[in-house]
């Protein structure tokens, strides 16, 4: 290469660093710390002088009588996330490219947009303050009128329910935004010709509209199972009570109380690492699918 070249690509080279060294530091380094999940680790011995103990921890989590109930409440949070909260942005981002008034457009994006920016805490705040059993502003209201109170933070049967719901109204008008940009490269023409073909806007949804979000889809469906067991701790935590605990503990609340609350560094780290060799033979699993099916794939 010419020196010509490097005077013109050094300013592009240069912008590449940071975010370089995010990843060097903050995701390949700490990969290190993967080696304390086969090892009896202690703070004190550090991981060169902790002993060596192979797969103890990895058949301890199968052993352990929660496991398959960590196992089951991820899943069936997740079914019920790809389910449900997934398609959500794609029925938005439709019916938002159907809309034809660019001001009216614009407000319901912006309504649409903003819970993304509220924090977890806030959101559980505010619905535990609304439905909270004894002095929940609905509970007192449906008191008033005579009617059952709704124990809809203690109950086990709505926990799933109430994740969900809240999953999708802070997250559906954000994950809009990647398929409203598919949306917006089609061709407008298109859909001139098929309209003066005779096709109807359920056609034309069907044959021009879909098709184009179909790769974005894809994608984002594959990069979707790779976190089929990560499920935003925060999140669930902050809904976890002792009431709901049977279906609401998870694999990342588990890590949280094992390596925290209890120090068992190595269990946890385990725990941890088994995670994410589901996400990722979920994510090659999907890929490869994908590819046969005639899709980019991710890679």
């Amino acid at each position: 290469m010419t020196n010509g070249y490097w005077r013109r690509a050094f300013p592009i080279y240069v912008m590449i660093v940071p975010g370089l060294l995010f990843f060097i530091v903050f995701k390949y380094v700490p990969m290190f710390g993967i080696a304390v999940a086969f090892m009896d680790y202690s703070p004190f011995k550090g991981v060169f002088g902790s002993p060596w103990v192979g797969l103890e921890h990895f058949q301890r989590l199968f052993a352990e009588r929660t496991f398959w109930t960590l196992l089951r409440n991820t899943l069936m949070l997740n079914l019920l996330d790809i389910v449900f909260y997934f398609p959500a942005p794609i029925l938005v981002a439709l019916l938002l490219n159907e809309v034809r008034l660019a001001w009216f457009k614009r407000t319901v994006q912006t309504v649409l947009y903003a819970p993304n920016f509220i924090s977890w805490v806030v959101i559980v705040g505010i619905t535990v303050q609304l439905f909270a059993t004894g002095s929940g502003a609905i509970n007192e209201l449906l008191a008033s009128w005579d009617f059952d109170r709704i124990e809809l933070m203690t109950d086990p049967r709505y926990f799933r329910w109430v994740w969900l719901v809240q999953n999708i109204w802070q997250g559906a008008g954000w994950g809009a935004i990647i398929f409203l940009a598919a949306l917006a490269s089609v061709d407008p023409t298109l859909y001139e010709a098929a309209e003066m073909d005779g096709a109807n806007r359920w056609r034309r949804l069907w044959h021009i509209t879909l098709p184009a979000l179909r790769g974005a889809i894809v994608i984002l469906f594959i990069l979707r199972l790779g976190h089929i067991m990560d499920l935003g701790f925060e999140h669930v935590f902050l809904l976890q009570n002792p009431m709901n605990q049977d279906v609401s503990e998870v694999f990342e609340t588990f890590i949280y109380k094992v390596g925290l609350n209890q120090g068992d560094y190595s269990f946890s780290t385990a725990v941890g690492l088994f995670k994410s060799v589901v996400g990722l033979t979920m994510v090659l699993l999907a890929n490869a699918l994908a590819k046969r099916a005639g899709e980019e794939g991710v890679f």
